[in-house]
């Protein structure tokens, strides 16, 4: 959180970043909620616990953007399993083309 803050500062001052209990009680315009935990685990971190699910996704007023993987969360719990279909049924869902990704690590 610390890299990602001390990167954007500058070209976007009004960019605020936190942790999801640093939110709570509080709203913005626009939320980008970063859900990314793929492990060979499974473990799903915070989104295991509905309170903090809940806070993440009722902090935006127009906007969110869930970042993740969604096979791993939607093996988390029903909630998540069933928050996922919910998504895959009415969320815009944009999945990367991961030879992209693979090409942009290989020429650095």
């Amino acid at each position: 959180l610390a890299l990602l803050a001390g990167m954007l500062k500058e070209p976007y001052p009004g960019l605020e970043l936190g942790s999801v209990d640093g939110f709570q009680g509080r709203e913005k315009e626009a939320v980008i909620v970063s859900t990314v935990r793929s492990n060979a685990d499974r473990e799903v971190g915070f989104l295991g616990e509905k309170r903090r699910l809940n806070v993440a996704m009722t902090r935006p007023k127009r906007h969110l953007c869930v970042i993740g993987d969604s096979d791993t969360i939607s093996k988390g719990s029903k909630f998540l399993k069933a928050w996922m279909e919910f998504l895959e049924e009415n969320a815009d869902l944009r999945y990367p083309n991961l030879a992209d990704i693979y090409v942009d690590e290989q020429n650095g």
